[in-house]
């Protein structure tokens, strides 16, 4: 056995196909582009849509949150939110209250990217909220109502 007896395996070479040679041949006439239309008489680029404007044109290029970008928030943080007159009603005076015992209790449903307490309502006792964002206004009346607030995962 020497080096021009080496052949590769009949099935790993495939012949390539000869289209347009005769109708008995197999593939004549249309040569296997079917019948009439664009694609039938010549090449037609890819993602080309006959003139109507084209996928990758029609999808928004800018992205992200800006004041130019059409999609804007994909990268914007969701936050289950809870009112203050929400948490006044439901818990008593000097309690712990975190986005895990708003689970529990069925205040949120969801947790999605963290919790973030708003000023909607009135506060009357004082409570300790742990939350990972406050508004202005939530914080004001918590803190005014003698309570504490502590933002998580600062």
């Amino acid at each position: 056995m020497d080096l021009s007896d080496l052949r590769p395996n009949p099935e790993a070479k495939k012949r390539r196909k000869r289209v347009g040679r005769g109708i008995a041949a197999g593939q004549g006439k249309t040569a296997g582009r079917g019948e009439k239309g664009q694609k039938h008489r010549s090449k037609v680029s890819p993602g080309f849509e006959g003139g109507q404007t084209p996928l990758y044109r029609r999808i928004p290029m800018r992205r992200g949150v800006s004041s130019s970008g059409h999609n804007i928030g994909i990268f914007r943080s969701e936050y289950a939110v809870v009112n203050v007159g929400t948490l006044a009603e439901r818990f008593e005076a000097d309690e712990e209250i975190t986005p895990e015992r708003l689970l529990e209790e069925g205040v949120i449903g969801k947790l999605l990217d963290g919790l973030k307490v708003l000023g909607d309502g009135e506060i009357d006792k004082p409570l300790n909220v742990r939350a990972h964002a406050f508004s202005a206004s939530a914080r004001a009346k918590i803190e005014g109502a003698d309570g504490t607030v502590e933002v998580i995962g600062e």
